[in-house]
């Protein structure tokens, strides 16, 4: 008796000590995620959360047409860390079943925007006018930073239904991808999340013109103007990067993920027609043009890709880490070399390819025929949030390799 007595007082004080086993929910349905940005301004996006069956938590990112699953989410006690696929950025907080409050970090450029999130606020943005006095449907000419030194362009192309727009900026280097809001009164709200970069722009609008601000995270702020202009298009990508004098063929070696050194000259490459993409993981464009180049190469085995990576990554492992995140993540067969770590620097990247004049964009993709030479070089990459442009580019693609192809 004495000896079951001692049992029992051993097992309730075994298992009165145990921690207690967190039993914390998240509401399932829709968030409103609202970044701290600059000027007291506000980044909204919406996400929408899931339980499993065996408890665990899915959840999902809504910018206009685009859908963002995510699945690496960790949670311990009352703290949640929510990894967006393919990206080093993550939200990282704390919750209750109707509210996180927390960060999105960026560790290897060392950013960090506050953040809340709530359950059950369904719009994106608030409105106070229900009526919109403008319709910024079509084509805007754009001046990204006028009269500066930094000036660039763009070309706003946006469809308003209602208070609600969509659409995207393009520029010489790519787009700024889904962009969701609306046009309260004469104020324009648009955002865009996707775990790479956090975009808003706002702006006054009248019939005719914009007049506005294009926040990236809160690190970076840049004025903007625009016009209407339904003839208005940018410079041509294929002419704004090239081969430099003295040069018609490409030349590089870099290690791959296994750290084996690949080179244009190695025998697999020779008689092969070549695409090279120069690009990063942390770059959404980049992201587009891979899963582009992946569903290509599985119905067209007749040509080679190589990617170059320029990484963030402070360290090599962990930009080799990053590269093959990506690889699993998008189901990339091709060879994808790490070219630089620590910096994204164009100036830099520029030096260990000199043959050509400059690396203008994330992404750039360099056309090789079966000789080794440079046929044509495409600066940065119009994806699908840019409509008609991003099917303009496929079927580009699509003729001029198979120009290559049978040559």
């Amino acid at each position: 008796m004495r000896y079951s007595i001692i049992i029992l007082i051993i097992f309730t004080l075994l298992f009165s000590c145990k921690p207690k086993v967190n039993n914390l929910n998240i509401a399932e349905g829709l968030w409103r995620v609202e970044l701290d940005v600059m000027d007291n301004q506000i980044l909204p996006f919406n996400l929408k959360v899931n339980q499993t069956v065996n408890g665990n938590y899915s959840m999902q990112i809504f910018n206009a047409e685009e859908v963002i699953n995510i699945d690496e989410i960790e949670i311990t006690g009352d703290s949640i860390t929510i990894k967006t696929p393919v990206f080093e950025g993550y939200l990282a907080g704390k919750f209750s079943e109707n509210k996180i409050t927390g960060q999105f970090i960026k560790e290897s450029l060392d950013r960090i925007v506050p953040f809340e999130a709530n359950y059950g606020k369904e719009d994106r943005f608030d409105v106070v006018n229900l009526y919109a006095d403008q319709d910024v449907s079509g084509i805007w000419e754009t001046n990204f930073n006028p009269n500066t030194g930094d000036e660039y362009a763009g070309k706003g192309i946006f469809l308003q239904e209602g208070n609600v727009v969509t659409g995207t900026f393009r520029t010489t280097t790519g787009d700024y991808r889904y962009l969701d809001g609306i046009v309260d009164g004469d104020s324009l709200k648009l955002s865009a999340f996707d775990g790479a970069h956090a975009f808003l722009f706002t702006a006054k609008v009248t019939d005719s013109t914009l007049n506005g601000i294009f926040y990236s995270g809160n690190h970076s702020k840049e004025p903007f103007v625009a016009k209407r202009n339904d003839s208005y298009e940018l410079p041509d990508p294929n002419s704004l990067t090239y081969i430099n004098e003295g040069y018609d063929k490409l030349a590089f070696s870099f290690p791959d993920t296994n750290g084996n050194v690949i080179s244009l000259s190695d025998e697999t490459y020779q008689d092969q027609v070549v695409i090279v993409q120069l690009m990063g993981t942390w770059c959404p464009n980049c992201l587009d043009e891979t899963k582009f180049l992946v569903d290509y190469l599985q119905g067209n085995n007749t040509i080679k890709v190589i990617g170059l990576a320029f990484e963030s990554a402070k360290t090599q492992e962990k930009a080799f880490n990053a590269v093959n995140r990506l690889k699993d993540k998008i189901g990339v067969q091709y060879p994808i070399l790490l070219a630089q770590f620590g910096s994204v620097d164009k100036e830099e990247a520029q030096q260990k390819l000199p043959m050509i004049n400059h690396v203008l964009s994330y992404p750039t993709t360099i056309y090789i025929d079966k000789k080794g030479n440079v046929r044509k070089i495409h600066t940065g990459f119009n994806g699908p949030a840019t409509g008609h442009k991003y099917v303009e580019f496929k079927k580009e693609f699509n003729e001029f390799v198979t120009q290559l192809i049978n040559e």
